[in-house]
């Protein structure tokens, strides 16, 4: 069993397979787009690959594959075809935007992929606009029902921010009162990408609950699962439920098992934390696998308590100014 300092296990890895996006959400990232990463600066699949097998080698059970978005990346079912035959590998899944997702729905299952997290802020077309600068929330739609005919867990992550989406809490919830959804409210938090200036929070995890409660009196709290980021809730009635993450507030550091790698490679320990070392740079160094194990135990061995200790042991002395989409949703 993986480990860290603190005791917590390690079973879960995120790994970011590129930076780049087709969606520009304003709380992500600015409206021109990032300095996207040269070819050279990103992991190749190759590299990839090799982490991943090492990783599970030492304990890690889990790979959820993110971005950016996954599938703007050229060739990417390679990629997961790759992952999804590690021996000792229990669980392969994914977050995506869902624009380019719909024709790979069926492939993805074949390859063992039954979990997908979709990324929707809204149920309103130009509000959806508004929030990505993109005409494509049909596309998305689409790929929920395709998952969904697939018989796929969805879990639709929405961020909740002051003055864009808020008025959608409640349609959101109604969705899954027909469908076998789990809607996830996260907190916003300020991986803006410097496109604006993050005020702090408004709508945090209590404001969420309070909101969704005068609605929906009934909701009642349900079990989490273990190391859970979400509070989960049910509504008598309803085929779905509702989960809250309170990604700012910092609330599930104490039961935190995932590490982060980005798509250049770069270790995270948390998603606070500006990185703790760059596995691609010490794979192109010529570091065999067992050199690489020690250099990942030594940081696994240095993790800190929660994101709030992260965020102060920054470098970068000025805040937060990354984009998601380069750090892996």
């Amino acid at each position: 069993m993986l480990t860290d300092n603190h005791g917590r296990k390690l079973n879960y890895l995120r790994l970011a397979v590129t930076d780049r996006c087709n969606l520009r959400c304003f709380y992500c990232m600015p409206e021109e787009g990032l300095n996207w990463l040269s070819r050279e600066e990103l992991m190749s699949y190759e590299e990839m690959m090799r982490a991943c097998s090492l990783l599970v080698k030492m304990g890690i059970e889990k790979i959820r594959i993110t971005g950016g978005e996954p599938f703007v990346r050229k060739d990417i079912m390679n990629l997961l075809a790759g992952i999804s035959k590690l021996d000792g590998l229990k669980d392969l899944s994914m977050t995506t935007n869902g624009v380019l997702t719909a024709p790979y729905v069926t492939e993805m299952k074949k390859l063992g992929i039954t979990d997908v997290n979709l990324s929707l802020d809204t149920l309103d077309p130009n509000r959806f606009f508004t929030i990505t600068l993109r005409d494509e929330f049909d596309k998305v739609m689409d790929t929920m029902q395709e998952l969904l005919r697939n018989d796929m867990t969805v879990k639709i992550n929405a961020v909740v921010m002051a003055g864009k989406n808020t008025q959608d809490i409640i349609p959101m919830v109604e969705l899954t009162k027909h469908l076998p959804v789990s809607v996830r409210f996260i907190e916003e938090m300020p991986f803006n990408g410097d496109g604006h200036e993050y005020k702090g929070l408004e709508w945090d995890h209590t404001r969420i609950l309070n909101e969704i409660q005068q609605h929906f009196p009934t909701i009642k709290k349900s079990i989490d699962p273990v190391n859970s980021t979400a509070y989960n809730y049910d509504i008598p009635g309803h085929k779905g439920s509702v989960g809250i993450i309170a990604a700012y507030s910092r609330t599930f550091c104490g039961t935190c098992n995932r590490i982060r790698i980005t798509p250049q490679g770069t270790l995270k320990n948390c998603l606070y934390d500006d990185g703790v070392m760059n596995i691609k740079d010490l794979m192109r160094a010529g570091n065999d696998d067992k050199q690489l194990e020690r250099h990942l135990l030594t940081a696994f061995g240095k993790r800190v308590m929660d994101g709030w200790e992260a965020e102060r042991q920054r470098v970068e002395k000025t805040g937060v100014h990354e984009s998601m989409a380069t750090i892996g949703g």
